[in-house]
């Protein structure tokens, strides 16, 4: 771990951080992660979803300081100011999710370094909702869980699962399967799309926030995901869904409105998981950390709730 990489404190609405340091994976890849010191009450290691920034979190983690939670949040790989593919900055890739299990990695040695010996939560949203399961179920140390709208299954029929597998077999081969997803459009550009064509919030200024972000500093924007991408992640969900859940008190957040993860497999799991919660949020889109007050607070308040309850183990 080392210090000193950047920060857009301009448009986080954060705190200062503690630090904001580059991790390096066993791979070599170079992350981005930012520390706020641990509260009173432990340290929130923040999972984000796909395209999401550290800075996009800074409110989020003024609300958690102020309830007594320090903070991490990290860049994966192929976002924010993580390495990237060189050729396609633009699109989101990955060959397998595993590889995101080496960034799980590298953080947790951070995290240990900078906050040993406190009480430590998850907190996961959409794509980090899939990683952060995995990561639970292989270890990764914490008091409890809470997830926003988790990646553990995706929006698509499972002919058309079938149809992107085979397309993206053969592209394979041929190295072409680094395309984007076809029919990709305005809606994969968060600096373009208007907020009447949104399916993240309900709320005019916190789409205004999340956008002003990637329009002041394009090096954090993140377009469509790769063939490859899209192939990998529906290949986690479905490993995923055979697995039990991990031994942990889990709470969980699902708005009615969901549109891009699948809310029957969120269903599934947490009716599932001996010691969770699911909580639906009438209206709600699919950030729910981004939606409008009433139900950003009301999650927000119950996740810290939910962290309070299991600060010993």
């Amino acid at each position: 771990m080392t210090q000193n990489a950047p920060f857009f404190a301009d448009v986080s609405d954060a705190p200062p951080p503690e630090r904001v340091s580059w991790l390096s994976t066993q791979d070599g890849t170079r992350l981005r992660a930012a520390f706020w010191p641990a509260g009173p009450k432990g340290m929130v290691a923040i999972f984000p979803g796909r395209t999401e920034v550290i800075e996009k979190y800074g409110r989020v983690v003024r609300d958690l300081a102020a309830g007594g939670f320090g903070a991490s949040v990290i860049d994966w790989r192929g976002q924010g100011l993580s390495d990237r593919l060189p050729d396609t900055p633009l699109r989101g890739h990955v060959e397998d999710f595993a590889l995101y299990q080496q960034d799980v990695a590298a953080y947790r040695t951070a995290l240990d370094a900078v906050a040993p010996d406190v009480p430590r939560f998850l907190l996961a949203h959409s794509m980090g909702g899939c990683i952060g399961l995995r990561a639970l179920i292989d270890g990764f140390p914490v008091q409890a869980c809470a997830f926003s709208a988790p990646m553990w299954g995706l929006r698509l029929s499972p002919l058309t699962q079938r149809a992107v597998a085979a397309v993206t077999t053969a592209l394979g081969f041929a190295g072409r399967d680094r395309r984007e997803v076809p029919g990709a459009g305005v809606e994969f550009r968060l600096w373009e799309n208007p907020f009447d064509r949104n399916e993240f919030t309900q709320d005019r200024d916190s789409y205004a926030y999340m956008q002003r972000q990637v329009r002041e500093h394009p090096d954090l924007r993140l377009g469509a995901p790769s063939l490859r991408w899209l192939v990998a992640a529906l290949a986690e969900t479905r490993a995923l869904s055979a697995l039990p859940a991990p031994r942990l008190p889990a709470y969980c957040g699902l708005g009615t409105r969901e549109a891009l993860v699948t809310p029957q497999a969120i269903e599934s799991r947490m009716g599932n998981w001996p010691d969770g919660r699911l909580d639906i949020f009438d209206g709600g889109l699919h950030e729910l950390l981004m939606e409008t007050q009433h139900i950003r607070t009301a999650f927000l308040t119950a996740t810290m709730a939910h962290f309070e309850a299991h600060l010993e183990r």
